[in-house]
């Protein structure tokens, strides 16, 4: 191939890439570019830079004890919500992908919340953890247990805000699991079969190493998601109570747009990220060993 034309190649190329670089380049490179500029600066109310402070902002938000508390609190969080949302997804795609009766009612049922928006998840959790005559509460009652301020005592809240993840997560994580598993192919556990293999030995030696890749994806997305979990927080406990739920994404929220300390969010904003990041190359770096591709 001549050097013209694959110079051609190359600025036809780049004209098919514009629009996804144009937005990239707004939605993505561009603000991150900017917070990296704001975590120099004190700022005004309105976000604008008034002063090169350089590290400061770094120092401070690693000798606040609010900060490491933040830290703190998300990391306990993925770990209560990453494991559990994945392995009940896993279990219950294994039940769904049975060559059962009216299983395709059950499918439904178990992605559903896929199709929930956080708010209104949210909002379901926030009737079932009402004190007085949420669900759970009324059950505890029923069966003469004490009853538990769910959101309200800091040895519970994280806790609660955990349930509510875990419950939001299970129906994509169900879903993607799911398709992978029909993507495996049946002859494999017939030649099992015929050879005397039983449920769980098709089940280990099979199943879960062709699953691999689907599951790698999955525990990636989720731990990626935990890390930026929000919404829940917001609606349900405000950081609250003794800041026990104040992960760092609110955190962040709360620095920038209640005290205007857009610095020091941003700030925060790019220790979240390198931590997001170095979670990521870790878990590429000893998950991926475990990975059996096809």
């Amino acid at each position: 191939m001549s050097l013209w034309k694959r110079s051609v190649n190359v600025r036809v190329g780049l004209l098919y890439l514009l629009p996804s670089i144009v937005l990239f380049g707004l939605f993505v490179f561009y603000p991150m570019a900017k917070t990296i500029y704001l975590s120099f600066f004190l700022t005004n109310q309105n976000g604008v830079p008034v002063y090169f402070n350089g590290i400061e902002n770094y120092t401070y938000i690693f000798t606040s004890d609010e900060f490491r508390n933040s830290m703190k609190a998300t990391l306990l969080f993925v770990i209560y919500t990453v494991p559990i949302s994945v392995v009940l997804a896993l279990v219950l795609a294994i039940l769904a992908n049975e060559k059962l009766r009216g299983v395709g009612i059950y499918r439904t049922i178990f992605s559903s919340t896929m199709g929930m928006s956080v708010a209104a998840s949210a909002v379901i959790w926030l009737f079932l953890f009402h004190p007085s005559v949420g669900a759970f509460n009324n059950v505890l009652k029923a069966i003469n247990l004490p009853t538990v301020q769910w959101l309200l005592d800091p040895d519970w809240a994280l806790l609660s805000i955990s349930m509510t993840t875990i419950w939001m997560n299970i129906g994509f994580n169900f879903l993607v699991i799911l398709g992978g598993l029909q993507n495996i192919d049946e002859s494999l556990y017939e030649s099992a079969t015929i050879d005397g293999a039983g449920y769980f030995a098709k089940l280990r030696k099979i199943t879960l190493p062709l699953l691999s890749p689907t599951l790698f994806f999955i525990v990636t997305i989720s731990l990626i998601n935990a890390f930026q979990s929000f919404g829940q927080i917001d609606i349900l406990t405000k950081g609250g109570p003794i800041q026990s739920t104040n992960l760092v994404v609110y955190s962040i929220y709360k620095e920038a747009f209640i005290n205007y300390q857009f610095g020091t969010a941003s700030a925060q904003a790019i220790v979240l990220f390198f931590v997001v990041l170095i979670v990521t190359i870790l878990q590429f770096k000893f998950g991926e060993r475990k990975v059996h591709y096809q």
